[in-house]
Formats: structure tokens, C-alpha cells, sequence
């Protein structure tokens, strides 16, 4: 049976646009369109779809609002249709933290080339929409906010978090985490239990380039650890997270004894540019048993691969489990291979994260 798609969009043209594109897939259905929220409350009651896609500025109710209310009341899968600006990010996010599945940004209606992978990708999120697994919204927090607010608040979702690390374990260890659909609230759940004293941390979040500066910005006001952006060639430091840039993969490397970013612009890797695989190869060959991996919710196969080479090197690798993940896909992939030693639910990886630094510096000692 069609996954059955409600568009929610004031624009008539992009909601012709969007139709014409998800009705192309054999296994997708566009059962309505509406104007605007108002509009849209109705047509979800007479039409139960299985599927939401919601733009964000609209007339009478702003798609976050509305948002709001229909997790609340009747929850059903979302995919946000975002604009890139900086404004259009901060949205977003907060539209994650609401509770939906993904977002997309608006195609460029005026380039015939990327019409088609627009398609692709819309019809992708749709389809991992419709195999997500609902979170309970989550309140909105100020990306100013104080650490041990968002400390806090993530204890209340039960796990702890951990004590902070002394210097022989942060010698020479790297954590790497990959994420995908649903990944942006699963890295935040993470970050925010790790105590000051880590290691350096490498991230790759499947993410648009516009929106990769402002998570690292968002993320940084809710950690312990720094988080940036990762810039080419700069060196790793504990207490530091670098995240992907959305234009690039990012991958390790040494360099005079001190671990360095490199970014690149090579061809996509699993249709994602930057790409687990990429940043897990690369830790594979140059962290080896000094590096934690960490695989995230998300669609697809990305970094399955790379995570059994880490493996292989003698990486300890921890995979998300199914009952926390939005999407079951990466962790399950990288599981069925055997790339993963041992499994745990996401508020508890953080602990397990630091744990197992502890446990290595007390093996290699």
C-alpha cells in the first residue's frame, strides 16, 4: 500500500511542484494539499495521512505552532520543508525538538538539474518518516542556555552523566560519531551528558551545508565539551567536538603525533556527502584502538563499512538500539555485519562512551 502524504504549503506553486515530484515514486501517494494549518487540522481528520510535509512560514498558524499541537494531540510523522537562512535553521531545530522526523529545504525551482535529486531525497525522507519511531516532543531550549540546564534536563530522561576523564585518557583517544534521520536530538542526548574532560570528538551528521554552522553553534551552548565546526587541517583538542560541514566529509588524520581534521570535497560516499564511512575509514587507519565509534539513528547503510574496519583496528564500537532509534537503519546495518560491540539505548551512551575510556587506559596500563 502508497505511504499516503499530506502537503502543507501556502504557496500553490510549490505545492504543485512538490505533488508533481513525490507522485513520480511508485510507492508514494499525495492524498491532499492545504493552504495552511487551519486547512491542514481538517483535511489530517477526514484523511489520516500517514506522512506530513510542513512548511514553516505560513498564514494564520506558523508551521511550528502547528507542529506543536498536532504531536501533541495526534501524532503523525513530519517532514519540515525548510528555507536556507540562518532564521530558516534555528526553526528547524526547534521543529526537531518538537518531534519532526526531518527536514528538507525548498528545491530551487529555477535549475532544471536539481529537480531530480530533490526528488530522490524528498521521497527518501518520506519513506523514513513513515518508518520512524515518534519521540515525545521535546521543550524548546534556548541554544544560550546554560550546561547545566541542559545537564539537567537530560538526566531527566533518565542514564547519568558521566564523571569527567583524567589526562591518560584523553591521551591519544578519539570518540567518532555518525547519525543520520533523527540524528540531531540523538548527538544533542549524547554531547550533553559528556562531562568537560573528553577526548576530541569527530561528528558527521547528514545535514545541508547552511545548517551544520548553526547546529554547531546550538550545540555549543548546550555542552560541556566546545563544539565547532570542523575547519581543514586544524588540530584536534580535548574537550572539543567538530562536526562535519555540511559541503564536505570530514576524516582524521596525524600529523606531527597530534590528530588534525581534513576536509574534502571528494565524490559522495552512500549518496551523502559528508559520509560516516569516510570519517570511520579514516579513524579506521590512523586512531585504531584508541578510538570509540558511535552509530546513531538513521536511514540507510552509511558507515556500516567503515565501523567494521574500525573494528578490525580495534576500535570499540557502540550501536544505538532499536527501541530509542527515530529510524532503525544505521545501527542495524552496521550490526548485521558485526561491526558493533555492544549495543545500547541513547541515554545511556554517553555513560558507555566513558566507560569504555576508562576501561582501555586501565588495560594499557
Amino acid at each position: 500500500m502508497a505511504i499516503r502524504v499530506l502537503i502543507v504549503d501556502d504557496s500553490a506553486v510549490m505545492r504543485s511542484v512538490l505533488s508533481e515530484l513525490i507522485n513520480q515514486a511508485p510507492d508514494i501517494e499525495v492524498v491532499g494539499t492545504a493552504t495552511d494549518p487551519i486547512v491542514a487540522r481538517e483535511m489530517i481528520k477526514q484523511l489520516n495521512p500517514d506522512v506530513v510535509t510542513l512548511d514553516i512560514e505560513m498564514p494564520r498558524m506558523d508551521g511550528l505552532e502547528f507542529l506543536d499541537k498536532l504531536m501533541r494531540l495526534r501524532p503523525t510523522p513530519v517532514v519540515m520543508i525548510s528555507t536556507l537562512t540562518e532564521r530558516g535553521s534555528d526553526v528547524t531545530f526547534r521543529a526537531l525538538e518538537l518531534g519532526a522526523v526531518d527536514f528538507i529545504t525548498k528545491p530551487k525551482l529555477n535549475s532544471a538539474q536539481g529537480i531530480r535529486p530533490y526528488a530522490d531525497e524528498i521521497c527518501d525522507k518520506i519513506r523514513a518518516a513513515h518508518q520512524a519511531r515518534l519521540r515525545s516532543p521535546a521543550k524548546y531550549a534556548q541554544p544560550a542556555a546554560a550546561a547545566s540546564t541542559a545537564a539537567t534536563a537530560a538526566s531527566a530522561t533518565g542514564g547519568t552523566t558521566p564523571a569527567a576523564l583524567d589526562g591518560n585518557t584523553l591521551r591519544d583517544r578519539l570518540v567518532l560519531i555518525g547519525a543520520s534521520t533523527g540524528g540531531t536530538e540523538a548527538i544533542k542526548e549524547v554531547l550533553t551528558r559528556f562531562p568537560e574532560q573528553m577526548p576530541g570528538i569527530l561528528i558527521v551528521q547528514h545535514m545541508p551545508e547552511m545548517f551544520t554552522g548553526s547546529f554547531a553553534k546550538r550545540l555549543d551552548g548546550l555542552c560541556k565539551v566546545r563544539v565547532k565546526e570542523a575547519e581543514d587541517g586544524e588540530k584536534i583538542l580535548p574537550g572539543h567536538a567538530y562536526l562535519a560541514p555540511g559541503h564536505s566529509h570530514l576524516l582524521v588524520k596525524r600529523s606531527g603525533g597530534l590528530y588534525c581534521c581534513e576536509l574534502s570535497k571528494a565524490e559522495p560516499v552512500n549518496r551523502h556527502r559528508p559520509s560516516v564511512d569516510v570519517l570511520f575509514h579514516s579513524a579506521a587507519k590512523h586512531v585504531g584502538a584508541n578510538g570509540v565509534g558511535v552509530i546513531l539513528t538513521g536511514m540507510g547503510k552509511d558507515g556500516a563499512q567503515g565501523m567494521l574496519a574500525m573494528k578490525k583496528a580495534g576500535c570499540w564500537n557502540i550501536g544505538q538500539d532499536q527501541e530509542s532509534c527515530v529510524v532503525y537503519g544505521m545501527p542495524r546495518e552496521a550490526a548485521q555485519i558485526g561491526a558493533v560491540d555492544e549495543v545500547s539505548p541513547l541515554n545511556e551512551v554517553a555513560q558507555r562512551v566513558v566507560a569504555r575510556l576508562r576501561q582501555s587506559v586501565r588495560r594499557a596500563s
